[in-house]
């Protein structure tokens, strides 16, 4: 019973830190690791290095577990650890969890090739995002866990866990079975094998049962209480270490290897002998919104497009849904954005900028036809010599709502959403090609849509994708939207996810990981019983999957009639704005900012008051960083600073 604990989580870590493949995150105040499915044999390492004298696993044991288990999917299985030969895909001992169901496998020998055993302890919910301790205790048939020194669960089965299974030539694997699928998602603080003894009484006396320790890995473990003292930065033992405050020193040989700390930056910084070096810089973080500018419109605006020409400045230009006088640009001009010229729309409903080679174009949405009864969306083209745009060529669209630009393979296309014609909402959307003879657009693809409000394109390595937000079918706002893939020539379906009412793709990257949120609308069926309130529905934020080939959800938000998402970053904070234009009641609603937080996804920062919110955009200037948000239901629109501390 003395024998020492072997701690296989702390055996992974090297003594410089998380290895490749591990992330720390702390949740609730406790630490754990975040495994990646990327490189599971990463996760590995010998298991000599636990069983010096012996390569016997013991007869006898317990395995102490703290870990933080996310939701899992009904028939999947995510393993905790593993230990396996290396020339063999069996797994000599194991601990995995489906949904309400914990598993320990091991291999028994005893019998001509060996079988593998599961001993299952059902009705263990550890999926509820809490942290969790448990304690596995194993001695001949009989099988007993404890989770947060709660009633043990015990099981006796038939075959006894082997008295002499060796682990030569074998590895640990932390969360996996040295295969991608099946990996552990959640977060891992703690993972020890006790020989010879249960560990639970030597477990069950800490005051946070869920959280008991013990042998946790340093990198883990709490932040050490800081000693009170006066002094600001203390000396290291036996080295002559200068702190200069103040304006900014000079750097020579003299002063190499001193320190400046610049106050007004809150950085610090080390000579090497000419320059000084940043060592530590805090990063700007968002502080609070302010109002910046009220802008007030032709009319109510359906959508904004902020672009940058070369050499000339920054612009706005705004769809706005009464003609006359049409939609409005306007240039960013000392701080401020004032108007700059006027183009008639028809039921303006959302701009594209866009470049091909040195020409300069803006593509309008129109919604309505025009005077004569005819239908057209605009292509616009900047000229230098008059300074403004003028209309380059008419392309027939029903009731269009967005468009969106893109280059593949070096060849430049233009995507319009068309919503609906006349009451038919199940029509096609059209994918037009640029003509480098011609200098058009022409037709180059068809995709059938019902009641689609946007598009996005977006790429991931090699390979280029066209979601589609379909709204309507006649009938329904419960349809699925679809992702495409460009295949040999030609987008093809890649999948497809249930929305409701969506009016908005966003896709955005975080550090390697990609994320794409839908904006859903409301929530409507002919066929069906009227819901309480058909705006008050989440809005969804999806996460690509390598190993599926597919987007997963990854978190639902709930939003009011959500109309846009808009990503954005201050330093190293990521932030989601969205439009929330309607609660059911009234159009006087809050839009959110959430900020990423990362394990714990994103969570509601600031609340910002809209009228009847339809677009925002996101832009940098000099000055500093803006939102800038449309209002569908009056005819002003506001430009918001984020003050950064």
């Amino acid at each position: 019973t003395d024998l020492r604990p072997l701690d296989i989580l702390s055996e992974a870590v090297p003594a410089a830190g998380p290895a490749r493949g591990m992330r720390v995150f702390q949740v609730q105040g406790v630490r754990g690791f975040q495994l990646s499915s990327s490189r599971p044999r990463a996760l590995g390492f010998p298991a000599s290095r636990l069983f010096i004298h012996c390569d016997r696993f013991p007869e006898e044991f317990s395995i102490i577990v703290t870990l933080r288990a996310l939701r899992v999917p009904a028939k999947r299985n995510e393993y905790i650890f593993t230990l396996m030969l290396e020339e063999s895909p069996s797994v000599l001992v194991g601990l995995r969890y489906a949904p309400d169901k914990l598993h320990f496998l091991f291999w028994s020998q005893e019998r001509a090739g060996g079988w593998q055993t599961r001993v299952t302890f059902p009705n263990v919910s550890l999926s509820d995002n809490q942290w969790h301790t448990l304690i596995l205790a194993v001695s001949g048939q009989s099988f007993s866990l404890t989770v947060d020194c709660s009633v043990p669960k015990d099981v006796v089965v038939e075959t006894p866990f082997p008295a002499s299974l060796s682990v030569r030539r074998a590895s640990f694997y932390l969360g996996n079975r040295r295969r991608r699928k099946g990996v552990f998602t959640g977060l891992l603080r703690q993972l020890v094998l006790l020989p010879g003894a249960d560990a639970t009484p030597r477990m069950c006396h800490a005051v946070n049962f869920k959280v008991a320790a013990l042998s946790v890995p340093p990198v883990l473990q709490d932040v050490p209480a800081k000693a009170v003292s006066n002094e600001v930065l203390k000396q290291p033992y036996g080295h002559d270490m200068k702190v200069t405050l103040g304006a900014r020193p000079r750097c020579s040989r003299r002063q190499k290897a001193q320190f400046w700390f610049n106050a007004s930056r809150r950085g610090l910084y080390l000579c090497n002998g000419s320059t000084w070096l940043s060592v530590l810089e805090v990063q700007h973080r968002l502080d609070y919104v302010e109002e910046y500018q009220n802008l007030v419109t032709n009319s109510e605006t359906m959508g904004i497009e902020v672009f940058s020409i070369p050499k000339v400045g920054l612009f706005a230009a705004m769809a706005n849904r009464i003609t006359p006088p049409g939609s409005a640009i306007y240039r960013w001009m000392d701080g401020k954005f004032v108007h700059y010229q006027n183009i008639p729309t028809h039921q303006a409903q959302s701009w594209k900028y866009f470049t091909i080679g040195k020409k300069i174009f803006l593509a309008v949405a129109n919604f309505e036809q025009n005077e004569r009864g005819q239908e057209f969306s605009v292509i616009y083209k900047w000229s230098r010599r008059k300074a403004k745009f003028i209309t380059y060529q008419r392309i027939s669209t029903h009731s269009a709502r967005d468009w969106e630009a893109f280059v593949i393979e070096g060849e430049a296309f233009l995507a319009v959403v068309n919503h609906r014609e006349g009451n038919n909402h199940n029509i096609d959307s059209v994918i037009y090609r640029w003509n480098p003879r011609t200098g058009l657009f022409e037709t180059n693809q068809t995709i059938p849509t019902s009641g689609a409000y946007d598009w996005e394109f977006f790429t991931i390595g090699p390979y280029s994708f066209l979601a589609v937000a379909n709204t309507f079918n006649g009938t329904s706002t419960k349809i699925y939207s679809h992702i495409y893939i460009w295949l040999s020539g030609s987008f093809q379906l890649f999948q497809s996810i249930l929305t409701f009412g969506a009016a908005d793709w966003e896709v955005f990257h975080i550090g390697d990981r990609v994320f794409l949120a839908v904006a859903n609308s409301h929530s409507y069926d002919s066929g069906m019983p009227a819901p309480s309130n058909f705006y008050a529905i989440n809005s969804s934020i999806y996460e690509l999957n390598i190993t599926a080939q597919m987007f997963v959800k990854f978190q639902d938000l709930l939003t009011y009639s959500a109309l846009d998402w808009e990503f954005f970053s201050v330093g190293e904070d990521s932030f989601l704005v969205v439009a929330n234009s309607f609660d059911g009641f009234t159009f006087s609603v809050n839009s959110i900012i959430y900020r990423w937080q990362g394990y714990e996804g994103f969570v509601a920062a600031h609340h910002l008051p809209t009228v009847g919110c339809r677009d925002w955009e996101a832009f940098h200037t000099s000055e500093g960083s803006y939102l800038f948000y449309s209002s569908a239901k009056e005819p002003l629109s506001k430009v918001l600073k984020l003050k950064t501390t």
